[in-house]
């Protein structure tokens, strides 16, 4: 079934409705492409002991002993359970809030919902902040460094870095073996 085209107006009462979804929620959260973040409030009285946080892969469960959930259930997607934590901090206002990290396994997703029975948002519409290099992680930047690389060699019509080793080990194989006529040889 293809998308139809919406008129801003229809946008507009769409994002509209979104947030007031969004609003209605016993909390608050947010997301990087690599990690979510929701937070609650609590009584100032409380401590860790007073809260019941279960982080698992798959589902989450936050809130007060003896009463039901602030949020619980099942999570769109699979998370670190040993990289994601929560903490209790204290508000100028003698409140404290909640705040629970989760770290996405698959850091290149933006998720529609913390816990699959919330109302959900339009990740088509989220605008990434843009990031620099630097904020990646060594793997994941030499990863991107390659592809712009390639895509710089290619706009250029020269070799992409897979290419180049190619080429690069045939003519080590030439040059160890000058017995061998390579004339008709092919890079593929």
């Amino acid at each position: 079934m293809a998308d139809k085209e919406t008129t801003p107006a229809e946008d507009a009462a769409a994002r509209a409705q979104e947030a007031q979804e969004q609003a209605a929620l016993p909390y608050k959260w947010t997301q990087t492409i690599g990690d979510l973040s929701a937070t609650f409030i609590v009584p100032g009285n409380l401590k860790s002991r007073d809260l019941v946080i279960a982080i698992k892969k798959q589902s989450l469960s936050a809130g007060i002993k003896g009463q039901d959930p602030i949020i619980k259930g099942d999570l769109p997607h699979a998370i670190k359970v040993d990289d994601s934590t929560w903490t209790l901090t204290t508000n100028p206002d003698g409140t404290k809030t909640v705040e629970i990290q989760l770290d996405k396994v698959n850091k290149m997703e933006w998720w529609a919902h913390v816990v699959t029975s919330d109302p959900k948002i339009d990740v088509t519409k989220i605008q990434p902040d843009s990031s620099k290099l630097s904020d990646l992680d060594g793997e994941t930047r030499g990863m991107v460094e390659k592809m712009m690389f390639d895509q710089k060699q290619k706009e250029q019509g020269l070799p992409t870095s897979d290419e180049q080793s190619r080429a690069d080990i045939l003519k080590k194989f030439q040059d160890q073996h000058p017995e061998m006529d390579f004339s008709k040889a092919k890079i593929s």
